[in-house]
């Protein structure tokens, strides 16, 4: 597996989409693609896949150039947009089939595809009466159908309800042991729950591209803790290896701590050491958060 992007850049007239951006993976696992809205996300994908062909720069998929062995590159990838276009008048088992058709797959593993994806219970069933969980998969299973080494996924958990989430997210993990996939996503939680490397976008430009451990490994952490009264800054500053606070609302204040230790114990004994009940309590990845805020923030 290797992709590697060199230079790559595409603009619309005056107005530079992405900026000489390179990227180089060689691993399977699932990369992040992340970045604001309107950030040259969908754009790079687009690329990747063939959709878009006019742009500067080099890429190379299995060291086959992009603008040269397109067909053998396609050949290679299976593609969710992020509007996931199905037939909504095909039964799911009847699209399937189709897609393999396209493929010019003479016995598409339909079967397969469907109880790994966790269609069983959908195949029977016209995509259009189908809900937008099940429609992902659909696409997902349809991007699959030709077994392709690398998987490009747009914001594949847009529009799912916290169940669906879960249950795709399991899906992709699973893929990317054996695929290189990359996600587009502006939701960090995407990020932390799947990927094993991260890559900022800002403004058609990288600005940070560094795998999730090394980006977890930062000393600080931050938790969210909500109190049902309000405590003074003086009081919390008892807690052990506190660095700052910040009451963010009413009875909402974030901790942040010098050490990697996990403090949420420390803060319970707080509580119950001043009579105070805890109404909610989260840690957050202190260091992906602030870096996606620092690198994307307007100036």
């Amino acid at each position: 597996m290797d992709i590697k992007i060199d230079f790559l850049s595409k603009s619309y007239g005056s107005f530079s989409v992405l900026k000489k951006i390179s990227l180089h993976f060689n691993q399977n696992g699932v990369i992040g693609l992340l970045g604001p809205n309107g950030a040259g996300k969908t754009t790079l994908m687009k690329i990747m896949t063939g959709y878009l062909n006019q742009w500067d720069g080099e890429v190379r998929i299995d060291g086959f150039d992009l603008k040269k062995d397109l067909k053998k590159i396609q050949a290679q990838i299976g593609y969710l947009p992020e509007n996931n276009p199905l037939y909504s008048e095909m039964y799911v088992k009847e699209y399937l089939k189709f897609v393999g058709q396209l493929h010019r797959i003479k016995t598409p593993p339909i079967e397969e595809l469907i109880e790994k994806i966790g269609l069983s219970s959908q195949f029977k069933k016209k995509i259009g009466n189908l809900s937008k969980g099940f429609k992902q998969r659909v696409g997902l299973a349809a991007a699959l159908l030709h077994d392709p080494k690398y998987l490009i996924l747009d914001e594949p958990t847009t529009g799912l309800d916290p169940n669906q989430i879960i249950e795709i997210r399991k899906i992709i993990q699973d893929l990317g042991k054996k695929k290189m996939v990359f996600i587009s996503t502006h939701v960090l939680q995407e990020v932390e729950a799947m990927c094993k490397d991260v890559v900022i976008i800002n403004k058609g430009e990288i600005v940070l591209n560094q795998s999730l451990k090394e980006l977890q490994s930062n000393k600080e952490q931050i938790i969210e803790v909500s109190f049902d009264y309000r405590v003074e800054n003086l009081a919390l500053a008892k807690i052990p290896q506190l660095k700052t606070v910040t009451n963010t609302f009413d009875f909402n204040y974030e901790l942040t701590f010098e050490n990697s230790e996990d403090m949420r114990p420390a803060i319970f004994d707080f509580a119950h050491e001043n009579g105070l009940k805890i109404l909610g309590l989260k840690q957050k990845n202190q260091s992906l958060e602030k870096r996606f805020n620092t690198l994307t923030k307007e100036i």
